[in-house]
């Protein structure tokens, strides 16, 4: 992982964040926000870091509280608190418009924070997009032992081929995503988005995002599906469309 520089919350919170591009441009700036125990330093992250230096773009990418070099223990955040950390972040590190790109869990937190600065957000890229997965996909799917075992100690141990050891999902990741449920009613969103999806995505269905692109409220949502995409999307043509999308709206938000 390449070195980052650090922004402390007003709770004494360290995040750690890397600036790609220049600092001050007269285009909109793109601020990335990766997936569930991700961190800055994923694929996606990187080849958008690289390809917005060739466009003259500035990036922003950091780790959410309990990630990467951000501080925090894991088992301590929630969707609450990564939504302050991405809203922290644009308005203390970023001016002017964003384009808001969201992996996975992240896009879950690219719709809340797109929710919270209405002002700032011009458009938004989701890439197998996971908003509400804590309660259709995590809870729903714990079977009585797991269930019974996060009400009574508060953890629940989940394997995972994304990581070298399981994931520890707290009773308060499960309560908290409760608190910021998207999918169940309309999403006040009125910027352009555009959703990419694997239909060979067997952590997050498909279905997903058009649940997502049918409950939000503006009209210019496309959803475009990838038939032999996984969950990942970072092969090189994958990521070919994602820094298409992401170009699209920074470049017709320049002025």
């Amino acid at each position: 992982m390449s070195a980052a520089q650090q922004f402390q919350r007003s709770d004494g919170a360290v995040i750690a964040f890397e600036r790609s591009g220049p600092r001050e441009s007269k285009k909109p700036s793109v601020v990335f926000l990766h997936g569930l125990k991700s961190d800055r330093s994923g694929t996606k992250a990187e080849a958008l870091a690289s390809h917005s230096t060739a466009r003259g773009y500035s990036l922003l990418r950091f780790d959410m509280f309990g990630h990467g070099a951000s501080s925090g223990q894991f088992e301590e955040g929630g969707i609450s608190r990564w939504t302050e950390d991405a809203v922290a972040v644009l308005d203390e590190l970023t001016v002017g418009p964003v384009v808001l790109v969201g992996s996975s869990m992240g896009g879950w937190v690219m719709v809340k924070t797109a929710m919270a600065r209405p002002e700032r957000v011009i458009g938004l890229v989701g890439i197998a997009v996971a908003p509400d997965f804590t309660e259709d996909l995590m809870w729903a799917g714990f079977d009585a032992a797991q269930r019974e075992a996060l009400t009574t100690t508060g953890v629940v141990q989940l394997p995972s081929e994304y990581d070298d050891g399981p994931y520890r999902i707290s009773r308060h990741l499960i309560e908290d995503g409760r608190k910021n449920l998207v999918l169940r009613s309309e999403v006040p969103i009125a910027c352009p988005v555009r959703l990419l999806h694997g239909q060979r995505d067997e952590s997050v269905p498909w279905e997903t995002s058009l649940k997502l692109a049918d409950r939000i409220a503006g009209d210019d949502v496309a959803v475009h599906l990838v038939k032999d995409g996984d969950h990942r999307l970072s092969r090189p043509q994958d990521l070919d469309r994602l820094c298409g999308f992401v170009d699209e709206f920074v470049l017709e938000g320049a002025p």
